[in-house]
C-alpha cells in the first residue's frame, strides 16, 4: 500500500460548556470528549445511556413551524461545542434534519444525538457530521467528495451545500432507497450521485477524489479507498473495533500517506458486500 506516516495526535477541540440532550449531560475536561456519531461515547464507569426528558423546544406540535429556528439553535450549540467553520455550520443550517428521520422521532431531530433509521443503523450526530466535513474542507472546499455509508442521505445533503459533486455509496438496499426519497427534496439535490454497492470498493470510475468521508468503522482502511484519494487529498474515517478513534489521512505522494489520530468515537462497523 505504501508508507503511512503517523503524526502526533491532533489537538482535541476545546468546548465552552456541556450540553443537555436526550442522553443526559455531556461533560468536559479530564479527557472526556463530546458525544459522537452513530452511537454515543460511554463515560468511564457508565454502562448505559442516561435518559432525560427532552426540552419543550422539541415538541412534535411546533416542529414544522419552528424547524428553521430549531436548526439555528442546533447550529449555535455546535458552535459552542467547538465547531468553528462557519461554512459548515451554514450548510447544516440549510438542511432540515427532521426530513431524514422517522416521523415518530422528528421531535428529536435537532438534538445532538444519533437516531435510529432502521436496519440497525443510525443517522449520525450533528456534531460528528460537522466535525468530519470540517476536516476535509479545512484547507479548501474540494470540488468532489466520496462518502462511504450514505445511510438516510443526511450527510450527503449537508455536503451538497458546500461541494459541487457528492458521490455517496450505501450497501443496504432499503437505506439506499430511503436516501433516494429523502434527498429528492434537499437543497442542491442535483449535486448528489447516490450509488448502491460495496463501499469498501469505492467508486474507482469517478476517482480520484480530493476528499473521502467514511461513516463506519473498520480495523484498517481498505487499500482501494486510499488509492482513490487524490495526492494532497484528505480522508477522514473512524478506525478501531472496541476502541475507535477518528483519523485524518492525507495522501502525500503516489505511494505515501500521513495519518493523524483524533478524538475517540463510536461508529457502526464497516462491512463488506451489499445487503438486499
Amino acid at each position: 500500500m505504501g508508507e503511512i506516516k503517523m503524526k502526533k495526535r491532533y489537538p482535541r477541540p476545546q468546548f465552552t460548556q456541556g450540553t443537555i440532550n436526550r442522553f443526559g449531560q455531556s461533560r468536559i475536561g479530564g479527557g472526556v470528549q463530546v458525544l459522537n456519531s452513530n452511537a454515543r461515547i460511554l463515560q468511564p464507569g457508565e454502562v448505559a445511556p442516561r435518559h432525560q426528558p427532552s426540552s419543550q423546544h422539541f415538541s412534535q406540535d411546533n416542529l414544522g413551524l419552528n424547524s428553521a429556528r430549531l436548526r439555528a439553535v442546533m447550529v449555535e450549540r455546535l458552535r459552542q461545542e467547538g465547531i468553528s467553520d462557519e461554512r459548515v455550520l451554514q450548510a447544516l443550517n440549510q438542511v432540515p434534519r427532521h426530513h431524514f428521520v422517522d416521523e415518530g422521532l422528528a421531535s428529536h431531530a435537532y438534538e445532538n444525538a444519533a437516531l435510529p433509521i432502521g436496519f440497525q443503523q443510525t443517522i449520525s450526530q450533528p456534531w460528528i457530521v460537522a466535525r468530519m466535513i470540517a476536516l476535509v474542507c479545512s484547507e479548501q472546499i474540494p470540488h468532489k467528495v466520496l462518502e462511504i455509508g450514505a445511510g438516510c442521505g443526511y450527510q450527503a445533503a449537508v455536503l451538497a451545500q458546500l461541494i459541487p459533486q457528492v458521490y455517496a455509496i450505501e450497501r443496504i438496499r432499503g437505506l439506499y432507497e430511503l436516501a433516494i426519497q429523502n434527498i429528492q427534496h434537499a437543497p442542491h439535490a442535483e449535486r448528489i450521485h447516490l450509488h448502491y454497492g460495496d463501499g469498501l470498493q469505492g467508486l474507482p470510475q469517478y476517482a480520484p477524489f480530493p476528499a473521502i468521508i467514511v461513516a463506519a468503522a473498520g480495523i484498517e482502511l481498505p487499500r482501494s479507498l486510499l488509492r482513490q484519494l487524490s495526492v494532497g487529498g484528505r480522508l477522514v474515517a473512524p478506525l478501531g473495533q472496541d476502541e475507535q478513534h477518528l483519523v485524518l489521512i492525507e495522501r502525500t505522494g503516489m505511494d505515501s500517506w500521513s495519518q493523524q489520530l483524533l478524538e475517540p468515537v463510536r461508529f457502526v462497523p464497516l462491512r463488506q458486500g451489499t445487503q438486499p
